[in-house]
């Protein structure tokens, strides 16, 4: 993946014509781990946790390629390099302030950051209360 990215003026290894495209394939391929790792425990609710969280991957992956679709659009290319040199006069992150800021968004999601991570946050602290004693969830609540 690291081929088609250039970090300068002349280095890059490849100068790939559909770098973006090739970038938001090489990315999508990991909603198929978690969708074969849920299924491969051969239990039907490790395989529905692997489905919901594939099916929040997918929906996070759209509005990260709508973003990078507006883009492409603007620059009509799918060259990184010219991408990069269509930025000479402007940056395209000022005109497009509030792509960048859904683009931001939809990365923080796709990473499971903070305000995203709360399906995993559930789940801990109902594996807390579920298997702790009671004395626990006393100890819990007045933390909170």
């Amino acid at each position: 993946m690291w081929g088609i990215i250039p970090f300068g003026e002349g280095l890059a290894i490849t100068d790939f014509s559909m770098g973006i495209l090739y970038t938001v394939a090489l990315s999508s391929l990991g909603v198929y781990g978690i969708l074969f790792a849920g299924w491969s425990s051969n239990s039907k609710y490790s395989l529905l946790g692997s489905l919901r969280s594939s099916a929040a991957m997918i929906s996070y992956e759209l509005i990260l390629s709508a973003c990078i679709l507006i883009i492409i659009l603007l620059t009509g290319t799918l060259n990184f390099t010219l991408i990069i040199e269509s930025q000479q006069s402007i940056w395209l992150i000022i005109p497009l302030l509030p792509v960048f800021i859904l683009y931001f968004i939809s990365i923080l999601a796709e990473t499971s950051r903070t305000p995203f991570d709360l399906q995993e946050a559930k789940m801990i602290w109902l594996y807390i209360f579920l298997y702790a004693g009671k004395s626990l969830i006393f100890i819990y609540t007045i933390w909170l």
